[in-house]
């Protein structure tokens, strides 16, 4: 295709995938056989058609399974009535095959968005639910009809188009497209502008910057890599410029970049479908996530302010901070925005969907102009472009995830193995808390490392969550306790996603950038254990006495362990202030 049919076509399609999504939103009822597998049909060009291929056969092969899904999408689309009074239950050979290829599609499109963990995770799924019944022992099921197993997953609300698929339709994309209209805008310059105000003159200041940026950046994105390599372009570059190692300037960016996927308002595609999952408004979430959030990027700076000591980290050059008038012309395309969304979410109490549109269309406003405020309409019209284009492939990216995680947990219910998983861990555990909370945290991390935070989260959610909350944990809490080491496992080895981009930026090799990450982000792996001790700090609301006082010791625990940390290397004795920061975590009486 020739470069500007290629461009076209991007273009049609990236409108098509905004305007349904922006339709939806407003909508009425819509049956879900419709809704879904049309963002579906929307999601297939940017991943097999869009997307670069390394060989002629793969863009084939592409081009064949986008055409097939299309295809079947847009069949259950048009004899949605008919497949509804089948009750989930597929009828002759043509309807197994065309389930196979719906299955087979999602499995690719997830394997060339994200690699092929997160399908060979949903092939295990799928083969057990085919196959499980050979198994003996508590392991084994009764075993599945094929028509009833392949059915339930793809003319049912039980795989495919199950509610994960309806955040993505109703919420995800459209937060998405938000996050690409301010990136186009001047709002990534006021990010950037605001963070070397707020850090740029502090010891380690432009490391500190990364980790202001990143929350700035993070709160309107959710997306760890787009914060990565957009904040990065920034910071990275400055701080080797003042001569930061690069394996630790890489490891900053990382780890900093990773706490916005918990960072209010958006938090990313994990926190809409926490709130889906617990069936709570979504500002309970934004709630819940607001005081843990302040204390992983508190433990980032604490962490730097201690390393730079005696890594001599210097302060940002007075030179390269920002003119106070250029401050004050790009902050009101970040605070305007943000400002309405949450007026929309906390007073008018819209739903997020229709409050995402809103803020979009403020945001798509903004890029009339720029900080001159001058009016440009064919800058307006590049920056829109690029906007819609880079929402439309995040989206896909985003999208095929969580169909492929549809499967996994659809599998799950269907042969109860998230029950048998549950019993497992209440067994090795011996009915002891910390023992189930050790497991289901190895268990996050271990995922999280090969697939993403949010397929990572639903995935580890639905197989040990249940056991959490027998132990009697608040559904809650154990949420976000699984949430929290799920969006770790981006910084753990040996598969650390934001460390490699970071790393491949900065020209650094990643086995030292993680080691540098592990140090720098040791603390927030003890984090998550207050969740459990002080179950306030999810309520600051209802108990802010209760959030503040747990908050200030964590805090405490959080500056003495940053401390332990960096001394290690140059002054054990001085380490010892680690042990007692684990101690005050762990051991203290709940306030």
């Amino acid at each position: 295709m020739a470069p500007r049919a290629l461009r076209a076509a991007r273009i049609v399609a990236a409108l098509t995938l905004v305007g349904f999504h922006l339709w939806l939103a407003f909508a009425p009822l819509v049956s879900n056989l419709l809704s879904r597998p049309l963002h579906m049909a929307l999601l297939l060009p940017w991943l097999f058609v869009f997307a670069p291929a390394r060989h002629p056969a793969a863009r084939a092969v592409g081009w064949l399974l986008g055409a097939a899904g299309l295809a079947l999408a847009l069949g259950i689309v048009a004899v949605r009535e008919a497949l509804d009074e089948q009750y989930g239950i597929l009828q002759g050979p043509f309807q197994l095959a065309a389930a196979g290829v719906l299955i087979l599609c999602v499995l690719e499109m997830a394997r060339r968005a994200v690699g092929p963990a997160l399908p060979l995770v949903a092939v295990a799924a799928l083969a057990y639910g085919l196959f499980g019944q050979h198994l003996p022992g508590r392991f084994g099921h009764p075993g599945i009809p094929l028509e009833s197993f392949l059915g339930a997953l793809t003319i049912a609300e039980a795989g495919l188009w199950g509610p994960l698929t309806g955040i993505s339709a109703t919420i995800v994309a459209l937060y998405v497209l938000l996050g690409a209209l301010l990136s186009a805008g001047e709002a990534a310059r006021a990010f950037i502008g605001l963070a070397l105000t707020v850090a740029g003159r502090w010891r380690a200041g432009a490391a500190k910057v990364a980790v202001v940026a990143s929350a700035l950046f993070g709160s309107l994105s959710g997306s760890a890599s787009a914060n990565v390599a957009s904040t990065g372009a920034v910071t990275l570059p400055m701080m080797v410029r003042l001569g930061y190692p690069r394996p630790l300037a890489a490891a900053v960016e990382a780890v900093a970049s990773t706490g916005g996927q918990i960072m209010p308002p958006l938090m990313g595609a994990g926190a809409f479908v926490m709130a889906e999952l617990l069936r709570l408004p979504y500002p309970r979430v934004m709630e819940a996530a607001l005081l843990p959030a302040l204390l992983f990027f508190l433990a980032c700076w604490l962490a730097l302010d201690a390393l730079a000591r005696h890594a001599r980290l210097e302060r940002v050059d007075p030179r390269d901070l920002p003119p106070a008038t250029e401050l004050l012309r790009t902050l009101p395309f970040f605070l305007l925005p943000l400002a309405l969304l949450l007026w929309m979410l906390l007073v008018e109490r819209v739903t997020p969907g229709r409050a995402a549109v809103w803020t979009a269309l403020l945001a798509a406003l903004l890029l009339l102009t720029d900080r001159r405020l001058a009016l440009d309409p064919r800058a307006a019209l590049g920056r829109l472009e690029r906007a819609v284009v880079d929402a439309a492939r995040q989206t896909a990216t985003i999208g095929s995830v969580i169909l492929c995680a549809g499967l996994v947990v659809g599998a799950l219910n269907l042969t109860g193995l998230g029950v048998k998983v549950t019993g497992a861990i209440l067994d090795l555990s011996g009915g002891r808390l910390p023992a189930a909370l050790a497991l289901t945290a190895l268990a996050c991390l271990l995922l999280g490392m090969e697939v993403p935070t949010t397929a990572a989260y639903v995935v580890a959610v639905a197989v040990a969550g249940p056991a959490l909350q027998e132990l009697g944990l608040p559904a809650l809490v154990v949420h976000m306790f699984v949430f929290w080491y799920a969006l770790l496992s981006t910084i753990t080895p040996p598969v650390c996603g934001t460390v490699f981009i970071a790393a491949g930026m900065v020209g650094a090799p990643w086995l030292t950038a993680a080691r540098h990450a592990l140090v720098l982000g040791g603390g927030l792996y003890l984090v998550p254990v207050a969740f459990v001790r002080t179950p306030a700090l999810l309520a600051p609301l209802d108990d802010p006495w209760g959030a503040l006082l747990g908050f200030a010791r964590i805090a405490l625990a959080l500056a003495l362990l940053a401390r332990g940390a960096a001394d290690l290397g140059h002054a054990p004795l001085r380490a010892l202030p680690a042990a007692a920061a684990g101690l005050l975590l762990l051991l203290l009486p709940l306030p």
